[in-house]
Formats: C-alpha cells, structure tokens, sequence
C-alpha cells in the first residue's frame, strides 16, 4: 500500500455511505494502519448530499483531511458531477451504474459497477448496496483485507443481518472479480 491513501465516499442521504466509512476505517484498524474518518452530509438526513472520507496510511497521518482522492466513489448522478473531477490523476472513481449514467472524462480509471441493482437482484435488499459497494471498492483497490473487512461489517451491522451483510460484500467482490 501507498503511503496515503485517500478514499471519498459520495452520494445522498440514506444511502449507508457514512456507515461506509466508518466500517472501512475499523477493516484499516484491524489490518493495522493508520486511520483518519470524517463525514459530512446535508441538513435533511434522506435524500440531501451524503459524504464520508477515510484517509488510510502505513506511516502517521498529519492531516486529517481529504485533499486529492485516490478513490471517489459515486453512488448518485449529483455526486458523480461534483465529486468526479477532484480525482487524482492516476486515481480512481468507481459510479454505481444503475444511478449514474453521465460519468465526466477523469484523469485515472473508471469502474462502472450496477451497485444498487446488486443489492437488488442479488442480495434482496436495496438497503445493503453500501456494502456492495465497500466489496467492489475493496476488490479493486485491496486496501484492506477481505478477512478484516468482513469481520469490521459484522461487527457494524444490525444483529441478526451479518449474513446477508456478509452476502452483500460477496456480491461487490465478485462483481470486479468478473469484469478483470
């Protein structure tokens, strides 16, 4: 892993992004990095912007904030357009494509993923497409282990949902597994 890594989480309320963040930065913890999480999102809780940031390091961190992501993840069309273009240039954006069908020219890779559709179709449950998406991210970074990612959204789910949630993340592995 890279000295810093910087990863921004983005899309609307409701849609589990902060709690995206926060189970990434318990999987960092755990593999035994260095870890910085923050999180920001409108006045209404469903519905308005959403934004977690997680900055994972092997050496102290001395900033605390996101200042030129490796990684955006895009899970609406209004986070794709605002977030999209602060990308590093050998970054990477990752859009949910079954809600995002514009995605701006970016300097590094692109990674279309039907996140929400996933969640849908594969795991029954809109509700877990944050954890698709943590799958997907992770499959195609490894920026944390699969072991301790795993064992970071067990502990942060509801009771009683760790398999589905366990399911989820499967589903975001294995659809990057299939598009490489």
């Amino acid at each position: 892993m890279r000295r810093r890594y910087e990863i921004r989480l983005t899309g609307s309320g409701g849609q589990g992004l902060i709690t995206a963040g926060i189970i990434l930065a318990e999987a960092a913890i755990l593999d035994g990095l260095n870890v910085v999480q923050t999180q920001s999102y409108g006045p209404e809780a469903r519905g308005g912007a959403s934004k977690a940031e997680v900055i994972i390091a092997s050496e102290e961190i001395d900033y605390p904030k996101v200042t030129i992501p490796d990684v955006v993840l895009a899970m609406t069309q209004e986070a794709c357009n605002k977030y999209a273009g602060a990308l590093k240039a050998d970054g990477l954006l990752i859009v949910d494509s079954a809600l995002v069908a514009e995605v701006p020219d970016v300097p590094g890779r692109i990674y279309r993923v039907p996140i929400t559709a996933l969640a849908r179709d594969r795991v029954g449950k809109p509700i877990t497409a944050n954890i698709v998406a943590l799958g997907a991210l992770t499959a195609i970074t490894r920026v944390v282990s699969q072991e301790s990612l795993r064992l970071a959204v067990a502990r942060r789910v509801p009771r009683g949902t760790e398999r589905l949630n366990d399911l989820a993340l499967s589903v975001g592995i294995e659809a990057v597994a299939q598009e490489r």
